[in-house]
């Protein structure tokens, strides 16, 4: 493990996330901005997110790579939905988020996720990059010059 990773994983924000969305939801919708049927699209946008996030994950497996934050990888991953965007696994749990807000249909459980997104961008993405440049050097930069950190 590297030093200065958090002691909370990404799951646990992931997971308090999801509970503190679904909380303002019932304490104070702030209002409804979807209704019904159109909220069930979040459905739809949570199964690609997990699908994202855990493609991803069986793809760093699989390639021998340990997906945990911190942990040094083996290999430098740039197929799948790493040819697209730098963090799928983290895209998807946003994407995860996103399709949550939209089932709730409130405006009050749309704050949570640009605070995860911070979360995640300033406690493991930016750490995680300069791993990446120590393990991989030159091949991390010319990977990193061509795909996008998030998907802009």
């Amino acid at each position: 493990m590297n030093p200065g990773i958090p002691k909370i994983p990404p799951p646990i924000y992931f997971l308090a996330s999801i509970i503190v969305m679904i909380l303002l939801n019932s304490a104070a919708p702030g209002g409804r901005w979807l209704d019904y049927p159109w909220r069930y699209l979040g459905i739809i946008i949570m199964i690609f997110g997990f699908y994202l996030s855990l493609g991803s994950g069986i793809l760093f497996r699989k390639l021998g790579t340990n997906p945990i934050p911190g942990t040094q990888a083996k290999v430098l991953v740039t197929k799948g939905a790493f040819r697209f965007t730098r963090n799928p696994m983290y895209l998807g749990l946003i994407t995860i988020l996103a399709g949550v807000a939209i089932l709730l249909g409130s405006f009050s459980p749309l704050i949570v996720i640009p605070i995860f997104s911070w979360i995640l961008h300033t406690q493991f993405v930016l750490r995680e990059e300069k791993w990446l440049e120590g393990w991989f050097g030159e091949s991390y930069l010319e990977y990193k010059s061509k795909t996008p950190r998030w998907l802009w």
